[in-house]
């Protein structure tokens, strides 16, 4: 049975991923096939929706299991990783350049995908994680 707390975990570690495959991707993409570029997927609002949907999921999902199994070192973990996205998002490409900016944006993207696979496998260990279950 899918929870409302696995559901939001797995999404968040989808969503981080789908962050690092667009940075690293999207070049590539581009040079092989010019025509996509009509889709704006390579400019700022991308980053931008990606911030709107990754930072309520990240604090919902890390909050809830945090309470339940108390490693709250995962809720620092994915701050990290949220302040990491959410700088590279306002400082952008003209003030960092285009290296960091995906170097901070990458890190983010790992990082709290990295909190959120943790929080999961703790969840999963803890028989009464009753946030699991809700």
């Amino acid at each position: 049975m899918i929870t409302i707390k696995n559901f939001t975990d797995k999404l968040a570690i989808g969503l981080s991923i789908t962050c690092a495959v667009h940075c690293l991707v999207m070049p590539i993409i581009l040079l092989l096939l010019p025509s996509i570029a009509v889709l704006q997927l390579n400019n700022e609002a991308f980053h931008l929706w990606m911030i709107v949907a990754v930072v309520p999921t990240s604090i919902y999902a890390l909050f809830m299991g945090c309470r339940r199994h108390e490693h709250y070192r995962l809720l620092v973990i994915g701050s990290l990783g949220l302040a990491f996205l959410i700088l590279a998002v306002v400082l952008g490409e003209k003030t960092l350049g285009e290296f960091w900016e995906k170097a901070l944006t990458l890190t983010g993207a790992v990082v709290i995908a990295f909190g959120h696979y943790q929080n999961f496998r703790l969840c999963q260990q803890q028989s009464d994680c009753h946030s699991c279950e809700n």
